[in-house]
């Protein structure tokens, strides 16, 4: 009997990854979306927002597991009065909304994707973020994943709804949003950048192998009930990354040395401490638990990852 899937945020960079490799294993896959259909074999269904009043009851008929990425995320110009209110409002309210609804419907599974910012906003020297830390999420968008994540755990006890929990890094790939786009951009355009003398280490994940390890956790015995973290299982500095990247869309790194101290006092000053301290910091993950037991290897190696991407960047701009 082919599996039934509801992918929520279907629309966005992960969950169109979802769709698409979900209708390649077989998969019948509904997308749920608030304003558009997607194109293809995937049944669409339209929910409008997600908060705490959403009827999900028609979206989740006939579903078996539901893979939830539908989100508020950061803002870069956050404008809202209380942004954690905001963030509870879709993230946390929102969530459990859902997951009551399947539990109520007889759905077995779902499958949620929280934030590695759960478990902090950087690693020091020498370690790295497992499931067994205690979480410390850093802003409003991370305590507000943390929440849903404990709500689903009281929900699955109190109803015996399957959940698996997975923390992914930043992730990227063909048509990454955000940072990693503009990083792509800077680097094409030859931009040199300060950055020559950071010596840290960051996981990432790229699209295909985090799309891979959900549809794993959607279906192996074992995930049930588990909290998963996931990266292309090596871990790399940002002037190596830049690199990369540019030997890929054949435009060479444009690096040059410059103080870190220097690097966060202008982070200060122009509002932007997040995204500097996203390049100057380490954040390292180990993914050992999914790989031992589920028995999960990453298709595609951090190299196969960034040279596709970098080509296809290279490749749109043609």
């Amino acid at each position: 009997m082919t599996m039934r899937l509801l992918v929520t945020g279907a629309s966005g960079f992960v969950g169109q990854a979802v769709c698409v490799q979900a209708l390649r294993r077989g998969l019948t896959v509904r997308a749920a979306l608030r304003k558009h259909a997607l194109p293809g074999s995937v049944e669409p269904a339209l929910v409008g927002e997600i908060n705490g009043a959403t009827d999900w009851d028609g979206v989740l008929s006939d579903v078996d597991i539901v893979i939830h990425l539908a989100a508020r995320v950061h803002v870069m110009r956050e404008n809202a009065e209380n942004p954690l209110k905001e963030f509870r409002r879709v993230n946390v309210a929102g969530t459990e909304r859902l997951a009551r609804t399947a539990a109520a419907k007889g759905i077995k599974r779902m499958v949620y994707v929280s934030s590695i910012g759960v478990n902090g906003l950087q690693t020091v020297a020498g370690s790295a973020f497992s499931e067994a830390d205690n979480p410390t999420p850093h802003n409003a968008y991370a305590l507000s994943k943390w929440e849903a994540e404990q709500t689903l755990h009281r929900i699955a006890a109190e109803t015996g709804l399957e959940v698996v929990i997975v923390r992914p890094p930043l992730v990227y790939g063909v048509d990454a949003p955000g940072n990693f786009a503009q990083m792509l951009k800077v680097l094409s355009a030859g931009i040199p950048l300060p950055l020559a003398s950071v010596h840290n280490l960051r996981s990432l994940v790229y699209i295909e192998n985090l799309v891979d390890a959900l549809i794993l956790c959607a279906t192996h015995p074992a995930a049930v009930g588990q909290t998963y973290l996931v990266s292309d299982g090596e871990d790399i500095s940002t002037p190596d990354l830049l690199r990369r990247l540019g030997a890929g869309m054949g435009h060479k790194a444009r690096l040059f040395p410059c103080p870190s101290a220097f690097l966060e006092f202008a982070g200060r000053l122009t509002g932007k401490s997040d995204q500097v301290g996203r390049l100057l910091g380490s954040l390292q993950v180990d993914s050992g638990k999914i790989r031992r037991e589920l028995n999960w290897t990453p298709p595609y190696t951090l190299q196969q990852g960034l040279q596709t991407t970098a080509m296809w960047y290279r490749n749109s701009r043609l």
